[in-house]
């Protein structure tokens, strides 16, 4: 009973983050959603828009910081079941991107930049959906499902351990040690009518996941050692390099 209602706390989890990661999709780009980044919800003051647009973007990363860090991790096992840690940590980040796509408030003018060839915005629409496919690609490549902690709960209910995350550095990894990063970046920042508030949340965004990065190769080489500061001095960060 106790196996089963892990698998089902874990699917109900999925299923929210699937829904609320496609509705992010439709909100970064302004497609189809009630309410997007530039769309929707009642105007406000300029002063308004910008406390609560940054107290939201304040609030995911500080989630993101702090549960992703080991040491939070240790205590944090002490109170949920240690198979159930990776999908409570992907419930609490779906919140809190949820707030934000809810409670967002659009600052729509002035457009920072505004591409009025129609060759040039396709180019860069083709730009935003080739950022979210690398995204969505490379957590398959490394493990779609342990990242959602969907493993963790089938493995529980079989009865078997999960077995301990290898290094490896399949396709997009060869070349750039953060796909996923650069995927959320090209996603962001590729837009044909950049306005003010986009700009504010594409800037904060990649500060995070600048900062993000740091923490999160920290907690790499703590985890595989030589071989990640080996593959570090190799390959780029973001942009795709490869010393031989």
């Amino acid at each position: 009973m106790r196996a089963s209602i892990l698998l089902l706390y874990g699917l109900v989890v999925y299923l929210f983050f699937v829904a609320t990661f496609l509705y992010a999709v439709g909100f970064s780009g302004n497609i189809v959603v009630p309410k997007s980044i530039d769309t929707g919800g009642a105007a406000v003051p300029l002063a308004e828009a910008l406390a609560v647009d940054l107290l939201l973007l304040g609030l995911f990363a500080a989630q993101h910081s702090v549960m992703a860090r080991r040491s939070f991790k240790r205590w944090w096992t002490r109170i949920v079941p240690p198979v159930a840690e990776r999908s409570t940590y992907v419930l609490a980040a779906t919140l809190a991107l949820a707030l934000l796509l809810w409670q967002w408030r659009p600052i729509g003018t002035p457009a920072v930049w505004r591409i009025e060839s129609d060759i040039g915005a396709q180019i860069v629409w083709g730009i935003f959906w080739l950022g979210w496919a690398v995204l969505l690609l490379s957590t398959f490549l490394i493990d779609h499902f342990e990242l959602v902690g969907l493993r963790q709960v089938f493995a529980r209910v079989a009865g078997r351990t999960p077995p301990e995350q290898e290094f490896r550095t399949p396709l997009f990894y060869r070349y750039v040690r953060h796909p996923l990063y650069l995927g959320f970046l090209l996603g962001f920042w590729a837009t044909p009518v950049m306005t003010a508030g986009h700009l504010l949340f594409s800037i904060a965004t990649t500060g995070y996941i600048l900062v993000g990065i740091a923490f999160e190769e920290r907690d790499l080489i703590a985890r595989f050692g030589e071989p990640y500061r080996t593959y570090r001095s190799q390959v780029g960060m973001l942009l795709p390099h490869r010393r031989a």
